[in-house]
């Protein structure tokens, strides 16, 4: 099995294990975040979804990467970051205490890990170390107080995390193939899907400080890495564009801060995000626009990559001057937006007869009966099973009899965690190890998944025995599916491979339909995800 779809799939599933246990503990820690004034939501919720992120992102890189100086400093650092963030989740430190631990988790990058900034635009000789070292230390510290302090709405840090890394797994693959610079981010890629499961608005859990800073560290760590030394060909003013809305909106509070006279480190409703909202952009809308942004910043960093520093600097500075621009002129005019929405025409259409029982029954019944047949005719479809994946299916269909036969709860994580796992192993199974099949099957099958994606859509739009709730994590999931298909290159293993993963996403949002049907635990879709993995497993080891 490829390493680094062992190290995502190993840390989505820590970080799902150990978010659920520390919600439970949050009370007893302290680690619970109040409403007040400048903060959005109404109700306590526990900042313990670092914890989860952290715990998910290096257990992996422990047990599968051999260490050298520059990983045992990352590990270090990160562990660092973690306990202070922990520590102010808990009792609420002052920010020069928040700064000596992002002091010492950076120091220990540069000065024990060698990693550093020689390569700076505009520049054609490298920087010496005495000034190389110490701009490092500062806007490592930078990246991490910028993220940590866009983490003010349900999935919104996470989701522009998640988009830059996605950029640098890509990237990475273009340049030397150090084996770090993608592990680490597809670690912490696994992380956040697991966190993400629980911080949906409204959300159930925050990351609080433990894992924004990890997560502005590991962004800035990675940065650096991959433009000084895994894709040297990149231009280096391209961190702008990866790290993206982040930098320049905690720039621009500063200096709102600074004009007004405030405490620089004083918290005020002047991010982008609290100023969308006050222009009456309800909270879901204020995190698309958010994300949307990010991933222009992100896509347009990708397709500039080798274009010149002033280019890459001059589209990020007009790019951000231009947002700017637009909430100060729509703030002085007074504008406000509405609450309300715009059907889609396609929706539209379809409201005359959205009562009928044909759309409300036929698009569920054809989920439900689909999700089983592809979990039992899955395997059919694979000519070889890599013996890891053997194993792997095996150790699951195990776990899965155990919590079927002894467990209580009929919406088990565990059992969601396994299904979704195995739907995963599946089409990538099928798109890597493929039996022969003809064009006019390949074209049917194509067929078929868009059946299905449509089916999906009808029944959560329009079904009442189910509650579905798009949100902004939905429309994240969308774009990356999208970019994963579009994106050139062979840094996910060709186009088969992307295929299959748009392929999954459709069948992960459909075994969510059946899983908000009510069914028990015992249903046709667990006894299928039963069959299937001890199929695989079957097949790899005899």
């Amino acid at each position: 099995m490829n390493v680094t779809l062992i190290l995502l799939i190993s840390a989505a599933v820590i970080s799902m294990a150990i978010i659920p246990l520390m919600m439970r503990a949050a009370p007893f820690l302290g680690m619970i975040d109040l409403p007040s004034g400048r903060k959005v939501h109404e109700e306590p919720v526990s900042r313990v979804g670092g914890i989860g992120i952290v715990i998910g992102a290096l257990l992996p890189l422990i047990f599968w990467l051999p260490a050298d100086d520059l990983l045992r400093s990352f590990l270090l650092g990160s562990a660092v970051l973690l306990a202070f963030g922990a520590a102010d989740d808990a009792r609420e430190l002052g920010h020069y205490v928040k700064f000596i631990g992002q002091g010492i988790a950076v120091l220990l990058v540069v000065f024990y890990g060698d990693l550093w900034v020689s390569r700076f635009p505009f520049f054609e000789d490298p920087l010496p170390a005495s000034i190389g070292k110490p701009f490092t230390v500062i806007a490592m510290i930078g990246v991490i107080n910028a993220i940590n302090h866009s983490d003010g709405l349900d999935g919104l840090a996470s989701g522009e995390a998640l988009l830059s890394l996605i950029a640098i797994v890509y990237l990475s693959s273009l340049g030397t193939g150090d084996p770090y610079a993608s592990a680490i981010a597809m670690v912490t890629i696994g992380g956040l899907f697991g966190f993400l499961r629980f911080n949906t608005h409204p959300a159930r859990v925050f990351m609080g400080d433990s894992g924004s800073q990890f997560l502005g560290f590991t962004l800035g760590f990675l940065a650096i890495l991959l433009t000084q030394r895994v894709n040297t060909a990149i231009s280096p003013a391209i961190v702008l564009l990866l790290i993206g809305l982040p930098i320049v909106d905690i720039i621009a509070v500063l200096f709102l801060r600074i004009r007004g006279g405030m405490n620089w480190f004083r918290a005020t409703r002047n991010h982008v995000h609290h100023r969308l909202l006050d222009l009456g952009f309800a909270h879901y809308e204020t995190v698309v626009i958010i994300y949307s942004i990010q991933a222009l910043l992100v896509t347009a960093g990708i397709l500039l990559r080798y274009q010149a520093d002033w280019l890459l600097v001059g589209l990020y500075l007009g790019f951000a001057a231009s947002i700017f621009a637009l909430l100060t002129v729509a703030e002085r005019r007074g504008w406000k937006t509405g609450q309300g929405t715009i059907a889609a025409p396609f929706t539209a259409a379809l409201a005359s007869v959205r009562d009928s029982l044909w759309l409300r029954k036929v698009p569920q019944v054809l989920v439900w009966f689909a999700v089983p047949v592809f979990l039992v005719g899955g395997p059919l479809a694979v000519a070889d099973v890599p013996r890891d994946f053997a194993i792997i299916s095996g150790v699951l269909a195990l776990v899965m009899t155990v919590e079927l036969v002894f467990g209580k709860s009929d919406d088990s994580i565990i059992l969601r965690g396994i299904v979704y796992i195995t739907v995963v192993f599946l089409t990538y199974l099928i798109a890597a190890y493929p039996v022969e099949s003809s064009q006019a099957f390949n074209r049917l099958e194509v067929v078929l998944y868009a059946l299905l994606a449509l089916a999906v859509g009808l029944t959560i739009r329009y079904s009442r025995e189910i509650t579905f709730r798009t949100t902004p994590t939905d429309y994240l999931l969308v774009f990356i599916v999208v970019a994963i298909g579009i994106v050139p290159g062979d840094a996910l293993a060709g186009n088969q491979v992307a295929a299959g993963l748009i392929k999954a996403v459709i069948v992960i949002y459909a075994c969510e339909v059946v899983l908000l049907s009510g069914f028990r635990r015992w249903n046709p879709m667990s006894i299928a995800c039963l069959v299937s993995l001890g199929w695989l497993a079957a097949a790899g080891l005899l």
